[in-house]
Parts: C-alpha cells; structure tokens; sequence
C-alpha cells in the first residue's frame, strides 16, 4: 500500500501541533515554579520583619515607632503580594483545587498579622508599670510564636503543592517524551523515504529499475515521466503498428494504476474508426498503419498519467480515463473524437480524406469489474454504429432506444 505525501504531510503539521502544545505546557509549569519560589521569598521575608518587629530600640521612642509603622504596614503589602501572585497560579487553582485552602491561610495570616502589629504597638508605645509591660511583652511574644508557626506551615505546605506539582510534570514530561520520540522516529522514516523516492526521481542514469515507489504522488509522477516504458519494455504487452497497449497491456496497465485514482470517476470508451474494417479496406495497408497510428497519437496528446488508452481490435480503441466527474470525463473523450475528425489524409485518387470515429461511453462503478464495463460500452458503440458516424453515445442513448 502506497501512501500519501498529503496525509504524511497533515500528520506532521497535527505532531508539530502536538509538540508545540507540550512546550507551552512545560513553559506553564515553570513559569509556575517561579510563582512558588517567589512565595516562600515573600513568607520568609515577612518572618525576617515580624522578627526585627521584636527587637527594635526603645531608647528613642519616636524613631521606633517610625520604623514599627513602617514594617508593620510592609507586612499587609506583603500578604497582599502574595494574593496577586496567587491570581495567575493557574494550575493550583484549576487542577489541584488548593485555592479555599491557600486563601484561607492568607486571611489567618492577615488576622495574625493584625493581632501581631497591634500587639508589639502596645508594647514599644503605651507606658505601663513593669506589671504592664511583661505582660506585654509576653503577649507580643506569644503573638511572635502564633505568626512564625504560621508562616512555617504555609512554607511546608508549598512543599507538599510542589511535590503534587513536580509528580504530575514528571509523569507528563516522561509520556511526552516517549511520545514525542516514537512520533519522531515515525516521521523521520517517512520522509527518507519521500527523499528516496525523490532521489529516485531524480536520478539521470536509470540504476534502480527495482525500487518500490513508497508515495502515491510519486508514483504517478514516475508514471508521467515514463508513461510507455511498461509497454516498450514487454513486447508482448505492445500493439506492434501503433505502439500503444494491446488488450493484455490495457489490462495489466489498469491494475497497477487503479489505485492512484482516489475518488475520482473511472469513464471506459470503446471507439471504433467509421468505415475502416477489416474486411472491407479503403486503403493500402501502409495507409491504414499511418492511419492507425496518427489515430492512436492523437489519443494519447489527451492522456494523463492515471488513464489507459489501447488498441483492442482492428479498428477500434479503448479508453479509460479517471476525472473529477462524469461530465469532464465524457468532455475529454468528445474532444478526442473531434480531434480525430480534423485529421486529413491525401488518397490517391481520392484526395484529402477525413477519419472519424463512433464511440460508447459508460462510467464504470466501484462494484463493477472492467469486462462488465467493457461489454456495456461495446452495446453502446453497436447502437451508435446505426445512428450514423461520428459520434459518441452514452447508456441514457441507448436507454432512449428502449423507451
């Protein structure tokens, strides 16, 4: 079975496709990654400044409130960082549903964060009795030890995200891979053999008669670009005067083309020279061979590389033609009787003699084999043998004839 350079071609734009979506999905996993490294930056950020909220210079009153103030609001901007960052997680949200959880933590740590400021203000601002400030100060403390394990579990919970994560890359990346490699080994082995086939088409010394054609459109290029070897090369296969088919040419010439016909409509014509039988000859036998010949040239300017064309008796021609449709099919083979009615040749005696030819016209279906279309197209070339010359007729004719 020969295949398509079209479909093979279609595949690797869909593979391409395919790759291309693998690549997007690996850059979302790290930019993803980014987004977690990011986060734990921003969480211990926050721990280094609850930290250094601790531990801040009473001396000067003023000035640590300044800085309090400061970090203290530094502190919201931060968990308000990481509730933007969360925005563009895409895979957490959608894929592992993390986002009631994750956002939970971020309201716990924003109270705990509220409770934490309010409490170190008490403690470095309002003035107390030594009574007062140790209770301040271990409320502060507490509230330290509240937000510190808070951030800590958030930090292991990232830990635990990523693994879901970096499971799930794992196992996408190892199938993409195989997949990606199999696919490649694939297509790499079809186009060496479309570039073998080109190589073969190319070749200028005729040193690889043996090879087999892997693609559908090379070989009917091959077929174009020799399109009477197969009968040159096998006598038996020849008409000797014209040098056209014979019927077991025709024959073997069909088989190895019926393949490369795709959907398109297979016509058989049977067509016969007007007066020039066997029995009864017009002219000198080097004047009919001429004739046969010229008639048989003319077909053949009119020939693609799917069709057959033969000389299957005396005075009569086969054609079958593969077209887009049945009208354009019975259009070329109309053409080729008006082609051969403007042949003229010079008779001695006679003058200029013109040839015509009488036809019938069948499309062969799927279902049906080529002697049954043969034997369909002979009726129909005996019936418009008696309605006259020149002429190609179809089974609605021969149809009319009955009604």
């Amino acid at each position: 079975m020969k295949h398509s350079i079209k479909k093979i071609f279609q595949n690797i734009n869909l593979y391409m496709f395919f790759v291309t979506m693998i690549a997007f999905i690996a850059m979302i996993f790290t930019l993803e990654q980014q987004l977690s490294f990011e986060k734990v930056n921003n969480l211990n950020k926050q721990k280094k400044i609850v930290d250094s909220l601790t531990k801040l210079q009473k001396d000067d009153i003023e000035i640590a409130l300044i800085q309090f103030n400061g970090k203290s609001t530094q502190l919201h901007q931060e968990i308000d960082k990481l509730r933007n960052l969360y925005k563009y997680d895409y895979i957490d949200q959608f894929l592992f549903n993390h986002d009631k959880e994750y956002l939970a933590d971020l309201d716990k740590l924003s109270n705990l964060t509220t409770l934490f400021n309010e409490r170190a203000h008490n403690y470095y601002v309002e003035d107390k009795n030594d009574k007062l400030r140790a209770e301040a100060k271990e409320d502060l403390e507490s509230a330290f030890q509240e937000i510190n394990q808070h951030i800590n579990n958030m930090l292991l919970r990232n830990i635990t995200y990523n693994q879901e994560k970096f499971y799930v890359m794992k196992m996408t990346t190892i199938v993409s891979f195989i997949v990606i490699f199999l696919l490649t080994l694939w297509y790499r082995k079809r186009l060496y053999y479309i570039y073998k086939d080109i190589e073969f088409l190319y070749q200028i010394e005729k040193n690889k008669m043996n090879y087999d054609i892997y693609t559908l459109e090379a070989d009917a290029i091959a077929m174009r670009m020799n399109r009477k070897s197969v009968v040159t090369d096998n006598p038996s296969m020849t008409d000797p005067v014209t040098g056209i088919n014979n019927h077991k040419g025709m024959l073997n010439a069909y088989s190895s083309k019926k393949n490369l016909k795709d959907s398109n409509f297979t016509s058989v014509t049977l067509i016969e020279i007007d007066n020039f039988s066997k029995t009864k000859r017009a002219f000198t036998q080097e004047l009919t061979q001429t004739i046969l010949k010229k008639v048989a040239y003319t077909i053949s300017l009119h020939e693609q590389a799917v069709d057959v064309i033969a000389r299957t008796d005396y005075n009569q021609f086969t054609l079958i033609l593969s077209r887009t449709s049945k009208e354009q099919s019975f259009k070329d083979v109309d053409l080729i009787r008006q082609s051969i009615s403007e042949l003229k040749f010079n008779v001695a005696g006679k003058g200029a003699v013109t040839i015509t030819v009488s036809g019938g016209f069948v499309i062969k279906p799927n279902n049906t084999n080529l002697e049954e279309a043969l034997r369909q197209a002979k009726e129909i070339l005996q019936f418009a043998k008696t309605t006259g010359t020149n002429r190609i007729l179809q089974q609605r004719d021969l149809a009319e004839r009955h009604m």
